[in-house]
């Protein structure tokens, strides 16, 4: 491909990417506080703990947080089960997205994986879980975020007769308990490091009752149902 052909290329790239970007700045609408600023200040607080050379993203979707943690430093690495969970296709304009479902099994070894309000979607989670902390470098962490309630699962807060929201998305939101998280970091050589506790809702689950407006930390014996995790898997980097 000729040099001149490649400007033409990139030139018309850029203008279609501005006129897309234009385009969502145009339509923008408020929706609602989310809990991003809980999850991605943790997410941010373990690439300061963990400074990692290689980090991976779980559930990327179209998220840019995989090129918010390329400008911290570490390799990043982002996948999605695509072919799966977005039928109608997915394109993340932030960052190259790997079609890998994490439940089968992930190639490659990180020092740092995150996974950010993904997990609470998988079914799979035993083994989304298995597989991520296989991918980790001794030594290596795994940053996690999901509803949580202390003492009791639940397979799909949309589904809970009070949800605030949801009950229209073709996927599941699972709140996890102390009795997955025993599950998956019981074995020897892992363990969690740091577990934050999060009040967004006033209701006891995940969508149940008013947004708190700011949400509040908590503890595991106080109302809650989001948390943050920081899993080490023992060994030197």
């Amino acid at each position: 491909m000729t040099r001149a052909l490649k400007a033409v290329i990139h030139s018309a790239g850029r203008t279609y990417c501005r006129a897309i970007t234009k385009s969502e700045y145009d339509t923008q609408k408020f929706r609602r506080i989310n809990e991003r600023p809980i999850e991605y200040r943790f997410t941010f607080e373990a690439i300061r703990i963990a400074c990692p050379k290689t980090v991976l993203d779980v559930g990327t979707g179209e998220s840019a947080l995989p090129s918010l943690i390329r400008t911290c430093g570490p390799v990043v690495t982002a996948i999605d089960n695509v072919t799966d969970y977005w039928p109608a296709g997915m394109v993340n304009r932030h960052f190259h997205i790997k079609d890998e479902d994490a439940t089968k099994g992930i190639s490659g070894k990180f020092d740092l994986i995150t996974c950010i309000s993904v997990l609470e979607h998988v079914h799979a989670h035993d083994a989304a879980v298995a597989s991520m902390l296989g991918a980790l470098n001794p030594g290596g962490y795994l940053a996690l975020t999901f509803p949580y309630n202390e003492g009791k699962y639940v397979a799909n807060a949309y589904a809970l007769p009070d949800a605030g929201y949801g009950r229209e998305l073709p996927f599941v939101a699972q709140i996890y308990s102390r009795r997955e998280l025993d599950r998956w970091f019981g074995t020897p050589g892992v363990h969690i490091v740091q577990q934050e506790y999060w009040r967004v809702f006033s209701g006891e689950f995940w969508t149940v009752g008013d947004t708190l407006k700011p949400a509040l930390q908590t503890d595991r014996d106080s109302l809650h149902q989001l948390t943050c995790l920081l899993v080490r898997k023992e060994g030197s980097q």
